[in-house]
This record gives structure tokens, sequence and C-alpha cells, in this order.
């Protein structure tokens, strides 16, 4: 370990020993911060849900996972079948105290959908909306669509009059460099309140005594503290100085299990780990693209030893994934769920057979703030690789640095994991990743492929409103990207929090999401 990083180290844990007094206090510690305080910044999930106990949807999940109402108390979809109409809660106020009306629906809902914002591919189907009264909203989408429910989880409602006067009505976007007010500052109806924020130190959110809701948790003051390393975090919450992380290292396991201050929650996220290559026609070097053959995708492929990665980097806690989707995903079956074996030589023949090069130099770009073990398992795919001949160039930086490259094509072969959030429906990263990149459809798609029969089968999947029809066309899609290789699956990653013996009820999401309004804190110190 450097000086650098043990001053660094003692630098996150004075932050974290400097917590003002409070009677409920939840410290969590995670494994990095949140990009921004505005939710439309960047399609990260992280930075999402933390920012969920800030702002609210019109609907969102329950405890099961099963949707319900939120900002909106009840919907309908209207005779033209492309109209769904909203009748809003009343009596709800934002935290500077301005009521909740049909406006900020509708400035929310513009906002959120402009053709600069990060997050438009969230809500793939929206065309327009508009105030019917105070507290009723119209939704007009391009089509008949199932899942606008499922999308409005995670579609955060702004004060449109808060916007106007801070000259927020525009999204902000971290891939690009675009900050604004809303960067910085927070004004939602959610059950806490940004109390301060310091980036890559602190984050204090305290409760909202106004909230319309009926709180289930008893908590004052949540503390948000980056801790990077994973060995500062472990120490941290040993010692007490956080007593919650929504991120225990695979390899500290056992021993936070034998710490008697400390539980260990367990779990398989549904985030399927993917890599994802280039379609382009050159690299970044300017060399001409070899990724383009499936031929090579899939030498690549055979190279990995996922069971290696399994044991060795995941310690046996994730699972090893041959689809893209989880098995608890609507659109999921089974027969997709099957692996290439892993065989270097037939990787070898496939690359000499496709004219690639002995030594052959790629950029190979990966997260040090991440994946679970990103940067552990990035490093032993790199050295598979090289194996079989090839010179991956390992590009590991923090999540900051590396956007801008992957959404501006900066780069060859990337790291990607999807939850499938909000939806839950492989139709996410069908239509996110999967799909041309056009419009609302293939914001996620770094590689810059195109499947026509493919988008077709998406498309008609995004219009079906029969359940089993709709799965059918999903599955059917899922098949061609599997047969392509457009990207690799490597598993779906572990899902391990722990908790000191001071909290009392912390609810484990297989989504992996902390809702902390479901927290309970008190418990011995």
């Amino acid at each position: 370990m450097t000086i650098r990083t043990l001053l660094l180290a003692s630098a996150a844990l004075a932050g974290l020993s400097g917590a003002a007094a409070a009677e409920n206090v939840l410290k969590w510690g995670a494994n990095r911060d949140i990009g921004s305080l505005d939710p439309y910044s960047y399609g990260d999930s992280f930075t999402i849900n933390v920012l969920n106990h800030v702002y609210e949807g019109l609907v969102r999940y329950n405890e099961d996972l099963q949707i319900e109402p939120a900002l909106a108390e009840s919907w309908e979809i209207l005779d033209d079948k492309v109209t769904w109409r909203f009748k809003l809660r009343d009596g709800v106020t934002f935290h500077n105290g301005n009521p909740f009306t049909a406006d900020d629906v509708v400035a929310s809902l513009q906002r959120v959908s402009h053709e600069t914002s990060p997050l438009k591919g969230n809500l793939p189907a929206y065309v327009s909306s508009a105030v019917v009264d105070d507290l009723t909203v119209d939704i007009t989408l391009n089509g008949t669509y199932p899942l606008l429910l499922n999308d409005l989880t995670n579609i955060h409602i702004f004060d449109k009059e808060w916007m106007v006067e801070n000259g927020a009505e525009l999204p902000t976007d971290i891939g690009s460099g675009v900050e604004g007010y809303a960067t910085y500052n927070a004004n939602g109806t959610g059950p806490f309140i940004v109390e301060s924020r310091q980036p890559d130190a602190k984050t204090v959110f305290v409760v909202n005594p106004d909230w319309w809701d009926e709180p289930q948790h008893n908590l004052d003051r949540i503390e948000l503290t980056p801790v990077t390393s994973a060995a500062t975090r472990v120490a941290a919450l040993l010692s007490g100085e956080i007593n919650f992380t929504n991120d225990a290292p695979v390899q500290d396991l056992p021993r936070l299990d034998a710490a008697p201050n400390v539980e260990v929650l367990e779990g398989v996220d549904l985030r399927t780990v993917m890599i994802g290559f280039p379609f382009r026609d050159t690299l970044v070097s300017g060399e001409p693209n070899p990724f383009k053959e499936k031929a090579v995708r899939e030498a690549l492929y055979k190279a990995i030893d996922l069971d290696l990665i399994h044991q060795r980097v995941m310690r046996g806690k994730s699972r090893i994934a041959g689809a893209t989707v989880a098995p608890p995903i609507p659109g999921y079956v089974a027969e997709l769920d099957t692996l290439p074996g892993y065989d270097p030589e037939a990787s070898k023949a496939l690359l000499a057979d496709a004219g690639v090069p002995e030594g052959f130099a790629f950029e190979f770009n990966c997260l040090s703030d991440g994946l679970v073990n990103e940067e552990q398992f990035c490093q032993a795919i790199a050295s598979m690789w090289s194996r079989i001949g090839l010179a991956p160039k390992l590009d590991v930086a923090p999540r900051a640095v590396q956007t801008p490259k992957r959404t501006n094509g900066k780069t060859d072969v990337y790291t990607l994991g999807w939850a499938t959030l909000p939806m839950l429906d492989a139709y996410s990263p069908l239509l996110q990743i999967f799909h041309t990149k056009e419009g609302n459809s293939g914001v996620f798609n770094w590689g810059g492929w195109s499947y026509p029969e493919l988008d077709a089968l998406i498309q008609q999947a995004g219009q079906e409103l029969d359940v089993d029809t709709r799965l059918g066309l999903e599955t059917q899609a899922l098949q061609i990207v599997k047969d392509e290789m457009i990207m690799i699956p490597l598993h779906q990653q572990p899902m391990a929090w722990a908790v000191t013996n001071e909290v009392t009820e912390m609810p484990l999401f297989p989504d992996n999401k902390p809702r902390l309004w479901f927290a309970q804190v008190g418990g011995q110190g």
C-alpha cells in the first residue's frame, strides 16, 4: 500500500468519524460516490437509487418488487390505447414547501425525455404529456406499450418552479461533462432531504418530517460516505465507523461473518456482467477492427475460463451466465443459458483463420469503481487473452474517467453490467443495449452494432400487450444476441451487504437497491 493510499484511507476514516450527533444515524459506507444530485445525469443504477430517497416517481416498487402507487394514486389507459391518464396524490409538497401538481410532472417528463438527456432511453415509448387539471396528467405514447409503469418507477419528479428559478429545465450529463444547478442541489418529495454534499467525501440526508407516506423507518439521518478501498471499508465496518455497506467485499465475507458485531446479508444480483466489442471499422489505434467478425468474438469468448473466474476471483459467490439476462427476469429462457466451453486451442485456430496476427493489440476498458471485483476479473481475462496470442492493453480507471471514453467510442473492448433496472424485463437490455443506436433506442450501444432483424423483434415486443407473445418475441431477440455473440456474458455478480448490530432492520432486495425508508437502527452500539 502506498503512502498516498494510506493518507486517502486515513482521510476517509476521519470524515466518517466526524458524524454529527443524531439519535438514529445510518452511516452508509459505499464503494463509490454518486455521480451527481441530478438523477437524470447518467443511467447509473447506484446514483438513481440513492437519489430515490430524495426524489420520487409516479409509481414505485414495494418490498416484494411489485409496482404500487407513489406520487400517482391511480391510472388508466384511455380508449385510444396510447394515452395513459394518471390521477396525482393531493397534499404532497416538495422539500422547499412548493405544492406538487401536474405541471411538475409534465416539466419533469419533458426534461428526462429531452434529446440531450442521458436517461431518455428509460422512457422509450414517450411522446408527450399534458396537464388535464392540477392533479391529473395524460401521457401519450408512440403506440401500445405494456411497460410504462415499469419505466416510471425510476423517473423522478422535479419541482417545475424550482427548475425555472434556477435555470435547471434541461438535464445535465455526467458523460459529457455538462453540469448545472441540479448537479449540486436537490428538491424532491421523498422521505429524505439533502442537508449537505461534499463530492467524493460525504453526502448527508436528513428525514423529511412532511413526507406524504407513513414512515416504516426510524432514521433521523443518513450519511453516505464513499470508501473506495475494500480494506478500509471492512475496517470501518468492524470498528463501527460505518454501520452499513451495500458492497461487502466477497474476499472478506468470512472475516465479516466471524465478527461478533457484524451481520452479512448475501444473495445473487440480477445484474449480468458482460464484455462488449466495438463494431466500428477501426480501433482506437486506427488499426482495422477484427472484432466485427463473429469468429473473432467467439475466439475471445472461448479463451475465458469462466469457472476459474467464478472460483478464484468471485470466491464462488457469483453465478456463471450463458445468457445476457438473469433467470428471474421475464424473457429469460434456460435454453439460451448455455456456455461455449473453455477451449484456448480452438480460440487460437479461430484467430488464425480470421487472419488476426500474433500480438494483436487493443484497448480493454474496465472500471476501478464499478462491478464487484471488476479490476481483478479484468486482469484475469486480459491474462487469458494474452495466452492465445493477443496483447490487450488493460485500461482501468474510475467511472468518471471511463464513461466519456465509452459513450464517445474512444475505447475498444469494455465491461458492462446490466440489471434491467428499473424495468425488470428483458426488453430493457434489448432496447437500450442491443438495438441500433437511434433516438431513444441503443443508448448503451457503445459498440455501434446494427441488426435490422433484431431491431424489428424488439420493436414488436415493445408494442405487444399480450404478455406471452411479448416474452416470446423477447426470447427470439435474445437468441440473435447470443448467436451473434454481440456481447459475452460472464456472470451474475454476487450481492453482499453488511450491517453492524446498531442496525436492526435492513431488507435485502434482489435488485441490489437499498431502500432505506424500510431500515431501522437502534441496537447495541
